[in-house]
């Protein structure tokens, strides 16, 4: 069956009459769960599975922000808290081998907790650069500042998702370290010349280019278009994210009621579709916006439809492993960096 090219979000524990009935009518591609969705393992895995059978559709993609740190829509008491990605980048910088064994281990136990809910997708690695003077929104988010670095751990933390049968979401595409503001509430402007974008922020993306999805950046690069983010940049998501950094998979914007992107959630969800992004995401389960977005939003098709397909085609099944020998393994190598 079709789909429209968008993700939503829902209100609350459960779905409501009215969401069950918006998600069968208009057919999201996909859900996104965030800390309002979230009480206990069983009621996580009631609301997957709601979710899916009010869609019809059995893997139905289900989303969340697990990374570790202060991004993490699971926690304590029912799940484990997970390193945030500088302490990686810090043992990295101790001994490379045992920050990326780190890195990989430490998604592949989120990727078994996800995937004991239902949850298919992680929207994770994360490969900004950050630079001195940035907005704290990416902070010890991120890995390191050498483009190679941050590459590097990022493919390993991609490994370990993939090995737990969860597909990652590469983010923020094409790099959020510089931006001096929270896109979460102001426009950020970049005014760094091309050339230096290319060796730095685009330069981490590029080794990473071929995972199957990622999430764009609401940035204004003004080297490059002066007028629109990322996010709404036909010139942007052409000549740099398809062109210089080679991502071919599926590309979904961030989240459209943001305060970065200006105009109604209407004319932002048109902006994302015509700037060449392949689904638009809406996060804060607000119903007369998702109605929006759905309005706008066009069926998946063609070139988008066939991204998605062969993103969903990679996923794995979870290879065996020893969570708790895993996570005693993990908390070993996290106590190197606490006493170096």
């Amino acid at each position: 069956m079709s789909s429209r090219a968008f993700i939503t979000g829902v209100s609350g524990l459960e779905l409501s009459a009215s969401e069950r009935e918006f998600i069968g009518a208009e057919r999201p591609w996909g859900f996104i769960l965030f800390k309002r969705n979230v009480e206990t393992p069983d009621q996580v895995s009631a609301l997957v599975e709601e979710l899916r059978n009010c869609l019809g559709e059995a893997d139905a993609p289900v989303l969340i922000d697990q990374e570790g740190g202060r991004v993490a829509r699971l926690g304590p008491p029912h799940w484990p808290v997970y390193p945030p990605g500088a302490t990686f980048g810090a043992l990295y910088d101790l001994d490379r081998a045992l920050g990326l064994k780190a890195a990989r281990l430490s998604s592949r136990l989120i990727a078994a907790d996800l995937i004991d809910l239902g949850i298919s997708v992680d929207c994770l690695p994360l490969a900004d650069v950050p630079v001195a003077g940035a907005d704290a929104v990416i902070g010890n988010r991120a890995y390191g500042t050498e483009p190679g670095k941050v590459a590097a751990i990022a493919r390993a933390i991609t490994e370990g998702l993939e090995q737990g049968g969860v597909l990652p979401v590469l983010k923020h595409i094409p790099g959020h370290g510089r931006a001096t503001a929270d896109s979460h509430f102001r426009l950020p402007t970049v005014d760094t010349s091309r050339e230096e974008l290319e060796k730095t922020d685009f330069a981490a993306f590029q080794p990473l280019a071929d995972l199957p999805m990622a999430m764009t950046a609401h940035v204004v690069f003004s080297a490059l278009d002066p007028a629109q983010p990322a996010t709404t940049s036909a010139t942007i998501i052409r000549q740099v994210i398809r062109g210089v950094i080679g991502f071919q998979g599926l590309l979904m914007s961030d989240d459209v009621s943001m305060n970065a992107l200006a105009g109604s959630i209407a004319e932002r969800t048109r902006a994302i579709v015509n700037a060449g992004c392949d689904l638009v995401l809406h996060c804060n389960g607000k119903l007369d916006e998702m109605r929006d977005v759905a309005r706008e939003a066009p069926e998946l098709a063609d070139e988008a439809l066939d991204r998605a397909r062969r993103a969903l085609a990679l996923r794995k099944q979870p290879e065996p492993s020893d969570r708790q020998a895993a996570r005693a393994e993990l908390e070993t190598l996290m106590d190197r960096v606490g006493t170096a």
